[in-house]
């Protein structure tokens, strides 16, 4: 009996898929030559499994075996190298736990979406995390009268000019800020940097938010914050919606310019707000990112709930080392809670 056409034809639309997914992939790890090649690379993951499932069923087809084994290979080695850092940071700390600073403090993460129609879900999350810090993307002119509702919690703050009609960036804090001079707003609003008192130390804190990637201005925003990147005091946070993933050349540009280390295993926190939560922490984009540098310890990192946003927010907590502690006592790993 012949076989139909669409059968005996389906073995080269999958081989030509892989072939076809391939092309942005491998494309995407030459970001550096251009931003459009960049771009490509937030999607690495979401290609590589595109490729791996179409290349799965040509391991069974006489002929195509070779395609099949290469997509399959491809597929499954961009993701192991793609997710094993990430991850690699996440589990007990190696570090002798009594190295571990005893006092702990939070940070809070959010974009809250301009348009957010659940600010009272905002406030909720605030008031049961209780975090010392809140860095906030997207706020918008509602947001800002929003905003006042936390000035008795969280006195000390810096809200930056909303330059556009999905606003600006925020700190809030509930910890004094080290004096008046050391918080400002760069680039149009799209960053703020405060010191902040934590005890006895002092920690710059940086809330980022960066435009979206090629053939929008993503590539000239960093450019335009790397002068205030490179002028982080030693010990420094930088947190954000950079619209790119953790392993893309713009996660190592601002990495770079900061000399800052990337808080790995915080996972998928964008995606459209219609598909539901749990599909967005296993396929969204994880754009929303932390660094960390000098005597900062990692300690653990989740994701919370949704609060009517399309990005989920994204808690940290860590530790600050004493001065006096020895160097390598800041190899302490990021204990992950998921979630």
């Amino acid at each position: 009996m012949k076989r139909p056409a669409i059968a005996s034809s389906l073995p080269a639309i999958l081989a030509i898929g892989v072939v076809l997914l391939s092309l942005p992939l491998v494309a995407g790890y030459w970001g550096q030559l251009h931003p459009a090649l960049d771009s490509m690379a937030h999607f690495r993951i979401h290609l590589a499994v595109l490729i791996a499932l179409l290349a799965a069923p040509l391991l069974f087809v006489r002929g195509w075996r070779q395609i099949g084994a290469a997509g399959f290979v491809l597929g499954a080695a961009t993701l192991s190298a793609t997710l094993l850092p990430q991850q690699s940071s996440a589990g007990a700390a190696r570090a002798d736990p009594a190295n571990v600073p005893a006092a702990r403090y939070r940070l809070l993460q959010v974009n809250l979406r301009y348009d957010n129609a659940t600010p009272k879900q905002v406030f909720s999350l605030i008031g049961r995390t209780k975090p010392d810090i809140v860095t906030l993307n997207e706020v918008s002119s509602m947001w800002v009268e929003e905003l006042k509702f936390l000035e008795a919690t969280y006195p000390y703050r810096v809200i930056c000019p909303p330059p556009a009609r999905i606003g600006g960036v925020a700190i809030l804090s509930r910890r004094p800020f080290a004096n008046p001079e050391t918080y400002a707003c760069y680039d149009r609003g799209s960053m703020a940097v405060a010191t902040v008192r934590l005890g006895a130390d002092v920690v710059e804190i940086g809330a980022l938010h960066l435009g979206w990637p090629w053939p929008f201005e993503q590539h000239r925003q960093v450019g335009r914050v790397v002068p205030v990147l490179e002028g982080f005091a030693r010990t420094a946070i930088l947190a954000g919606d950079l619209n790119a993933t953790p392993w893309s050349v713009t996660a190592h540009r601002v990495a770079a310019a900061g000399r800052m280390d990337l808080v790995p295993g915080i996972g998928p926190t964008w995606m459209k707000p219609l598909v539901p939560d749990s599909f967005r922490r296993l396929v969204g984009l994880p754009i929303d990112n932390l660094f960390t540098k000098g005597r900062i310890v990692p300690l653990w990192v989740e994701r919370l709930e949704d609060v009517g946003s399309d990005h989920l927010p994204v808690l940290f907590e860590f530790g600050i080392m004493p001065e006096d502690k020895p160097e390598e006592v800041l190899e302490v790993k990021l204990a992950r809670r998921s979630r």
